[in-house]
């Protein structure tokens, strides 16, 4: 039951405003294929919108593994596609821009990037940092590391920003996981409210 719990607190906070079930199926599938925990663990933290803050619980409380390694596995893989994205995203979208698919996927990408990392257009690198320590579905590595490739930020300052801002991320959902139930209580009421203001604003 304790194992069912936390899965469900996990899907609740990396897919509270993605509804889906993917990444309970990312985890069935990759244990079917004999794959080690340490290693799923690794591949769940580097998926966008799960990131960080969908594999700390799943390593804590589904698989059980010992807090610092969990932790350890959670930031390293959280933190693998940032590099490429950073260093490597300017060269794939020249390349792709040309192909009328990749163009208007890509003006939809970035469309919606600045509009959800109004913080790092206005504070930069600081703004980056808490941008990325802040563990919501709307905020993140990928996300942030996104913004500064749009912003034209630099990609070694906002690496380690997003660095920081994933031990942020980390030392946030380690309370909400050592929290227990109380924490799933609050996380729960927080993304509710998250989603519940802007709804009641947009009616007003």
């Amino acid at each position: 039951m304790k194992k069912i719990f936390f899965i469900l607190l996990t899907l609740l906070l990396t897919n509270f405003l993605f509804a889906s079930s993917w990444d309970k199926e990312i985890i069935n599938h990759l244990e079917k294929k004999n794959i080690t925990k340490e290693f799923i663990i690794l591949i769940i933290a580097t998926l966008p919108i799960i990131e960080l803050r969908g594999a700390l619980p799943i390593a804590l409380h589904y698989f059980r593994l010992p807090f610092l390694k969990s932790i350890f596995l959670s930031i390293v893989g959280n933190l693998l596609p940032i590099l490429p994205i950073l260093f490597l995203l300017k060269f794939i979208v020249n390349l792709l821009i040309k192909i009328n698919l990749f163009k208007k996927f890509f003006d939809w990408l970035f469309s919606r990037t600045q509009r959800k990392s109004k913080i790092i257009e206005r504070y930069e690198i600081l703004g980056l940092i808490i941008f990325v320590g802040i563990p919501l579905p709307t905020t993140g590595a990928w996300t942030g590391a996104l913004a500064s490739f749009i912003l034209g930020l630099n990609p070694f300052l906002s690496f380690f920003a997003i660095f920081l801002g994933v031990l942020i991320a980390s030392i946030i959902v380690s309370i909400f996981c050592l929290l227990g139930k109380i924490g799933a209580i609050i996380a729960g009421i927080i993304l509710f409210l998250i989603v519940i203001i802007p709804f009641i604003k947009r009616k007003k």
